[in-house]
């Protein structure tokens, strides 16, 4: 927490497409998570990682293990990879695709017989070209081939099992029928799973869409232990944890990273216990203990912040830091070709708007609701408004068009939209929290009648804040 100085709080924002110098009221508290020295070595971590993996055969093993069990024809080896939601360095001197795939070419896989499987979800499914703009060059020039899920597509799945809540789970066919199977990514903060990776390459990376029914349901998502850097007792963690089960991965490989996107750690072996070892990395520096909540909290959809739908994030962290009635102010960057989300987000934001969060609950919650695509989301942004009122909530991406203020009615549409128009990203960004901040505190401290207490999240939704004696915050 910083100290209070004689000055206003001056922090640099740095986002996907631009950065922003920010000028806080004095007295702000900057909340940072506390940065793990990087690995200093990747590629080299990345090739230990996998010869002397956690709870499993080394990668060398499991590639004969294929070649034997495929012959007289070549194994199928099916690399699953993050979507561009998920910062995963798998590109440039960090990155860990490179020494994976040269592990697997030295044990004797030829390039042809590897597909980089992106495991989308329920997100949009990327273009060919989307894909090979996450990884360096020659990784293309290896020859290796790319695919992405499509979780609407129910003839590329196939049907693996029934979950013990009575659900059908398809996954994917590449998947599920290749001879040797490996899940890479990011382990972070997850907003409901506790942490992203492992198990969630898989559910709900690579599973049909209704197969996500009950990790993404309204009543599991209602579940205080479904929230940040916590897994026991998290409905979401267990229900991955049995979908992933049901076609489990041989071998992962999944690291942390700090704010500045440096590997901070790897770990590769089992899916649960290499896992569980990252988890336990993540949950030791990404955590920010509060000793009060806030009248206002500025928070931003950092890297993963990429529409509306993705800024959820954001929403979800400054939740846990503001006071019941509170003010919270969220920039996002949101990169994607739809800054606001699906048809069916859009959808669901309007009846949000339209009927209020209490109602929306309930209707979500009902047993004769329809489950839609993108329901969490609205979800999300609904538990948040029964703690602060609609028009509490400032929220700004400078590639949001003034044509879909309607669409989110939910939050409120900043009426200083003119005093930001021939501005650059970062200037409107810094602009926008300018003013934004300061009607919070005035109106704050109108209601009040004591100065606005002020937290600045600066790691986003990649530092969780807790309160450690409140039920249902993480710690």
């Amino acid at each position: 927490m910083s100290a209070v100085e004689d000055s206003p709080v001056r922090v640099h924002l740095e986002l996907r497409s631009f950065a922003a110098d920010l000028e806080l009221p004095l007295g702000t508290d900057v909340l940072r998570t506390h940065e793990p020295e990087p690995v200093a070595h990747v590629y080299e971590a990345v090739q230990r990682a996998l010869s002397a993996p956690i709870g499993g055969p080394a990668l060398s093993s499991l590639c004969r293990k294929a070649l034997e069990t495929s012959a007289p024809e070549p194994p199928a080896v099916v690399v699953v990879v993050s979507d561009s939601t998920r910062p995963v360095p798998y590109a440039g001197e960090g990155g860990i695709l490179k020494p994976l795939l040269e592990e697997l070419f030295s044990a004797g896989i030829g390039p042809q017989w590897i597909t980089l499987l992106v495991a989308s979800g329920t997100h949009r499914v990327m273009t060919e070209q989307e894909i090979w703009d996450l990884f360096d060059p020659a990784i293309r020039e290896a020859g290796v081939r790319v695919r992405c899920h499509d979780a609407a597509d129910r003839g590329s799945q196939v049907l693996v099992g029934r979950t013990l809540g009575g659900a059908d789970v398809t996954l994917n066919r590449e998947y599920v029928e290749a001879h040797l199977r490996i899940l890479t990514g990011l382990v972070e903060p997850h907003l409901m799973a506790g942490v992203s990776g492992g198990r969630k390459s898989i559910c709900p990376g690579l599973v049909g869409v209704q197969s996500v029914r009950d990790f993404h349901g309204a009543k599991t998502l209602m579940n205080p232990k479904a929230t940040d850097l916590l897994l026991d007792g998290n409905p979401c963690h267990a229900l991955a944890l049995e979908i992933a089960g049901m076609a489990p991965p041989d071998i992962i490989l999944n690291v942390t990273t700090r704010q500045d996107g440096k590997v901070a750690g790897v770990f590769a072996g089992d899916m649960e216990r290499a896992h569980l070892a990252a988890f336990d990395h993540v949950r030791d520096f990404a955590g920010i203990r509060l000793v009060r909540r806030y009248d206002v909290v500025i928070a931003h959809g950092g890297f993963v912040g990429v529409n509306h739908y993705q800024a959820e994030k954001a929403a979800a962290v400054a939740a846990k830091a503001v006071r019941d009635g509170g003010y919270v102010v969220i920039a996002a960057d949101t990169t994607d070709p739809d800054p606001v989300g699906t048809s069916s987000y859009r959808r669901l934001l309007r009846l949000l708007a339209e009927v209020g969060p209490e109602a929306f609950l309930t209707a979500i919650q009902a047993d004769d609701w329809q489950f839609a695509h993108d329901q969490w989301g609205a979800q999300v942004w609904a538990q948040l408004l029964t703690r602060v009122p609609r028009d509490h909530i400032y929220y700004f991406s400078p590639q949001t068009s003034p044509d879909d203020y309607p669409t989110l009615a939910c939050v409120y549409p900043p009426p200083w939209s003119g005093l930001l128009e021939g501005c650059g990203a970062g200037e409107s960004v810094a602009s926008f929290v300018a003013a934004a901040v300061g009607r919070a505190c005035a109106a704050s401290e109108a209601e009040t009648g004591a100065p606005a207490t002020i937290a600045y999240l600066a790691d986003g939704p990649h530092g969780i804040p807790f309160l450690p004696d409140r039920p249902g915050d993480s710690g």
